[in-house]
């Protein structure tokens, strides 16, 4: 007679976590993106950072004194808030409105890059589009990411990519940075343990 099947330990059915990039690792994504946005704006000339609030904006500041490190050069540094531009505001929880600022001298006929820790359907930088169009008009766009999962909703992809990861829809990328979470780290979370 056949046994039937063990049954599965509370244990077994955990998510599995990876761990992607380690704080050393997201020091050196962070560099490796800062000379990149050197090489392709010869030097930041005209150049403004602008971070989606919660992770871009200090990846954005991060960017920013790298930047300075390596050229001696000043990038102003914003925060771009997309709460109210979100396509998803009917579905999820109302979120508080963060401030909008602009660095000195505002973005007008300035080379934009956005900053953003994961870059996955595309929704997010598609409203972070839509609220740059209410703000000013820059020259422009191009987009610097820490992490690229893949998986686009929309036609958008990353000018700067620090680490692509691809992934299955059932897997979760979360960015961890010691501004906002204490520690530097990025994990990947999905299927089970076996």
């Amino acid at each position: 007679m056949a046994c039937p099947p063990a049954a599965q330990s509370p244990a077994s059915r955990q998510p599995s976590v990876k761990v992607i990039l380690t704080t050393a690792d997201v020091q050196r994504v962070v560099d490796r993106i800062a000379h990149q946005i050197l090489e392709k704006t010869q030097g930041a000339a005209g150049t403004v950072l602008l971070g989606i609030p919660t992770r871009g904006t200090p990846l954005a500041r991060r960017l920013a004194a790298r930047i300075s490190t390596f050229e001696d050069v000043a990038v102003p540094v914003g925060v771009l808030d997309i709460t109210l531009y979100r396509d998803d505001l009917r579905r999820h929880a109302t979120r508080a409105v963060g401030p909008t600022q602009l660095p000195p001298g505002g973005i007008d006929g300035k080379r934009v890059v956005l900053v953003d820790d994961v870059l996955f359907s595309g929704r997010t930088v598609r409203a972070a589009l839509d609220a740059l169009g209410d703000v000013g008009r820059p020259a422009s766009v191009q987009l610097a990411v820490l992490v690229d999962r893949g998986h686009r909703q929309l036609p958008i992809r990353a000018d700067y990519v620090g680490k692509n990861i691809p992934t299955s829809l059932a897997e979760s990328v979360k960015v961890t940075l010691v501004e906002t979470d204490g520690v530097d780290e990025v994990r990947l979370f999905g299927g089970a343990a076996l």
